[in-house]
């Protein structure tokens, strides 16, 4: 059988040398132009590469999380983040339990940068005994130039395991209930050097829910504002409304208020929430405090980064 590919390989093999006149008419023609028109059409073509340029937006948020929530900060390629999260107990449980640092809600958590616009992590929370992971990826950026487009746009994606004992062993239980996913967009724009605001839909899913008229799968809506105070600090605010008829019973909206302090190599955070969680799950869904009767958590965020492979690559290119 006669090979179709082959034979318009011989047609492009004979055609060939009769390109080949064409070619160097093109090139004769390219080098009569005088060297003054050359070097005014390489100054045109800078001045307009130069009025192209897009400038990105940097810095939208001070890290990858404005409060307990995620921002649309990512980490760069070959970054490693050590986040230690702490939060104490409820300033209203009086001199006895000190003002609630008797108690403590923490998290330990890993974050690596895959690459510039792919961050993946992991944690371990002593609420619940949680166990954690995501995944957050950059999708559109702010920038302004050849390019414009008024905000940054990220799509975050969590799923998170329950390791308490079961609440009753003699029934069937299902390896699959203790599972839940937290699903967001951070819709995030910085308007100046010192404000930037985000918003974020979230769909939370749970495999079981507490009781049989709780639904399966729970919306809300998060709103975070940042305030530049001075060139390392900075007034964080969020709040997650949950959309009524989709929330678990007896739940009460998240409020968090802190401040970001950039101290060398880390990014320490002071907070005041009144979420004892620190999962986004937790924090969104689960929330039982209320400001208005002192139900607020004293704590912290502290950060460590460490670059693994970043800059070696950089040096490399």
């Amino acid at each position: 059988m006669n090979n179709p590919k082959r034979k318009y390989m011989k047609k492009w093999i004979f055609a060939f040398p009769l390109l080949l006149p064409l070619l160097a008419i093109c090139q004769i023609k390219q080098t009569e132009k005088k060297p003054a028109d050359n070097d005014l059409m390489s100054m045109l073509d800078a001045e307009i590469s130069k009025d192209k340029k897009t400038d990105y937006t940097t810095a939208t948020f001070k890290t990858t999380r404005l409060i307990n929530a995620h921002s649309s900060e990512n980490l760069a390629g070959g970054v490693l983040d050590i986040k230690i999260s702490h939060r104490f107990g409820t300033i209203n449980s009086g001199f006895y339990e000190l003002f609630g640092w008797d108690q403590a809600s923490i998290r330990i958590g890993a974050d690596y940068g895959i690459t510039d616009w792919l961050m993946v992590g992991a944690g371990r929370s002593s609420f619940e005994k949680q166990y954690d992971g995501f995944m957050k990826v950059k999708l559109l950026r702010q920038s302004t130039g050849a390019h414009n487009f008024p905000f940054t746009l990220s799509g975050f994606a969590g799923i998170y395991y329950n390791s308490l004992k079961w609440a009753d062993p003699t029934r069937i239980n299902y390896t699959s209930s203790r599972l839940n996913y937290v699903f967001q967009l951070l819709l995030a724009r910085k308007f100046s050097e010192g404000f930037s605001l985000q918003l974020s839909p979230t769909v939370t899913h749970y495999n079981l829910v507490p009781l049989a008229t709780d639904k399966n799968d729970l919306l809300a809506l998060g709103i975070g504002a940042r305030q530049k105070l001075s060139k390392r600090v900075s007034l964080n605010v969020e709040y997650y409304y949950q959309i009524p008829g989709y929330k678990l019973a007896g739940t009460q909206n998240a409020l968090s208020v802190g401040f970001d302090i950039e101290t060398g190599g880390h990014v320490f955070q002071l907070i005041f929430t009144n979420s004892t969680g620190i999962g986004e799950n937790q924090y969104i869904t689960k929330t039982t405090g209320q400001w208005g009767k002192g139900d607020i958590h004293f704590g912290f965020n502290i950060a460590r980064v460490f670059t693994i492979g970043g800059k070696n690559k950089a040096k490399k290119k």
